[in-house]
């Protein structure tokens, strides 16, 4: 569609990245206000509410995509997640990996990021070692782990869930909706996590559809962090070298728009380490997220929101995956901090909002 616009003095990828950035820019600002996080949602002390917002997200998602594949907008059929051997052990071992990480630094990729644009140094450090062993993990020293791994498949006759695509999004969705209505949140809440979930469709219509260019064509993706923070780090090195796609976009975005938000509302706060011991925890979770990460194919939004929406095995065992890992270490944590008699002078684990 794009080729038809007329334009002769920009590309499509070109147009990409303000695309991206736009969205980045709406994600960062609703995430800041609405503190979307399926870390909080699963452990954080006001669980129920976080997990009505992530769920409202989820349903609004899910809609939209499957709107815009039933208006033959975009299609799935070419994508990555419909592969028909799935990747079962990278999936299994990156999701677990990925939801302990995500325990131990106190916040997803997505949620970090966000609180990078807040003046949380910790996130940020975070953030450069996730993206740092991503990237690795992608295309250096730790390449030949990920492919010996994703080397253990299970074939499968059609990626796609089984049965018909209109019942597992009205399951989905009617759950989740169901969910939020009764997870105590205001409505208001609920409104903007509804925004944040249509960003999804907004970004798959975007980059499969307004911005397809046959002569020049741009990925087709929606909202991730995994690779978009591997390849923001790669760009802000050798700028001059590779040009700027839409993940440089949505990370750069995500954080102007969470600082916009945070200094707006007085939200806004230099926080830094406190310990060895919590620098080393947050350095360790960092890892395994980028590694974790990259294994599953997506975070908890790459995998989780958009990947949901494609409504393919390989996300939901993604996804699941990454919520039994952090299930199990936050209750391992728990297990260690009530267990030991010992008086400890790490300050015990805290939500990240």
């Amino acid at each position: 569609m794009f080729e038809s616009f007329g334009f002769e003095n920009v590309t499509a990828p070109q147009v990409t990245v303000f695309f991206a950035l736009i969205v980045g820019v709406a994600f960062g600002g609703l995430a800041e206000r609405t503190a979307f996080c399926l870390r909080r949602a699963l452990v954080g002390d006001d669980r129920r509410a976080a997990l009505g917002v992530w769920l409202t997200a989820l349903a609004a998602a899910l809609i939209g995509t499957r709107a815009a594949v039933s208006a033959e907008l975009i299609s799935f059929a070419d994508h990555r997640y419909m592969a028909s051997d799935l990747p079962l052990g990278a999936l299994l071992l990156g999701g677990i990996l990925f939801g302990a990480g995500m325990i131990l630094t106190r916040g997803c990729a997505s949620r970090l990021t966000v609180l990078t644009g807040t003046g949380n140094l910790r996130a940020l450090l975070v953030m450069l070692i996730f993206a740092f062993v991503a990237h690795a993990t992608l295309k250096g020293v730790l390449a030949p782990a990920r492919v010996w791994i994703n080397s253990f498949t299970l074939p499968l006759e059609s990626a796609a869930l089984p049965g018909p695509a209109l019942f597992w999004t009205a399951l989905i969705a009617l759950t989740s909706i169901i969910f939020a209505m009764r997870s105590g949140n205001r409505a208001s809440g609920l409104v903007l996590a509804a925004f944040l979930g249509a960003l999804v469709p907004l970004a798959w219509v975007g980059t499969g559809y307004v911005l397809y260019d046959d002569f020049d064509p741009v990925a087709f993706e929606s909202l991730a962090f995994t690779a978009p923070a591997a390849d923001s780090l790669f760009f802000s090195i050798a700028s001059f070298a590779i040009s700027a796609n839409f993940g440089v976009g949505l990370i750069g975005g995500v954080i102007l728009g969470s600082l916009a938000m945070s200094l707006i509302f007085g939200s806004f706060q230099w926080q830094s380490f406190e310990t060895p011991a919590q620098t080393g925890r947050y350095l360790l979770g960092g890892t395994l997220m980028g590694f974790g990460g990259v294994l599953a194919g997506g975070c908890t939004v790459g995998a989780g929101l958009s990947g949901i929406a494609t409504l393919t095995v390989t996300a939901v065992v993604a996804i699941l995956s990454i919520v039994a890992g952090a299930l199990a270490t936050n209750r391992v944590l728990n297990a260690y901090a009530f267990g030991s008699d010992a008086p400890s002078t790490t300050p015990p684990l805290q939500p990240a909002e």
